[in-house]
């Protein structure tokens, strides 16, 4: 059996890899089926014993990141982070870096509308997780908040991937967590004070 579970996973392992140097030559929209079996050289009734379609072997690969996000999430962090709310920001910003060309080509134009909405959904999930007694405060709802933090991190992740490539991974998510926490409202004010 263990064998079996070894055999299965070199060969979603393998799939998901040539989606990604896929994904980075030619974009998501325009792949085939075929030119991805092609690439991780597996058969056509392999590919189907494990994915319907490619739609599906990308947002497999979404639920192996969510499971390496939850389990980062788990793993002490130095400086106590892991009390800390947001947790799953670092190891996300760790694994973008790691696949930079990737999220690049997922979140730009050669990505797809699929791809940012996976990221949307494990990231909602994470944040949800972790923000369990976060409640109305009246003036935001519960979901509006949670949707804001989503949107402040694709936001920064973006801008990190396209603006500021060399930055590491502890200064995005130091970025992520200013804009978070402490928002922008003091930069907003003392620039309306200076005119």
């Amino acid at each position: 059996m263990e064998e079996i579970d070894r055999r299965v996973a070199r060969t979603r392992r393998a799939l998901h890899e040539a989606l990604i140097r896929l994904i980075m030559r030619k974009g998501f929209d325009a792949l085939t089926v075929q030119e991805i079996i092609d690439e991780a050289n597996i058969g056509r009734a392999t590919f189907y014993a494990h994915y319907r379609s490619k739609d599906a072997l990308l947002r497999g690969g979404f639920e192996r990141l969510r499971s390496e996000l939850k389990a980062a999430r788990q793993a002490p962090r130095h400086g106590g982070e892991r009390d800390q709310p947001l947790t799953f920001s670092l190891a996300m910003f760790e694994h973008a870096c790691a696949y930079r060309d990737a999220y690049r080509a997922m979140l730009g134009g050669q990505g797809s509308i699929i791809a940012v909405n996976e990221i949307r959904r494990v990231l909602s999930e994470l944040v949800k997780e972790e923000l369990p007694t976060l409640g109305d405060d009246g003036a935001v709802p519960r979901e509006l908040m949670l949707q804001f933090v989503v949107g402040t991190f694709l936001t920064t992740l973006t801008w990190c991937l396209e603006k500021r490539s060399k930055l590491a991974p502890s200064e995005a998510n130091a970025i992520f967590r200013h804009l978070v926490m402490q928002g922008i409202g003091r930069a907003i004010v003392s620039d309306g004070r200076q005119r």
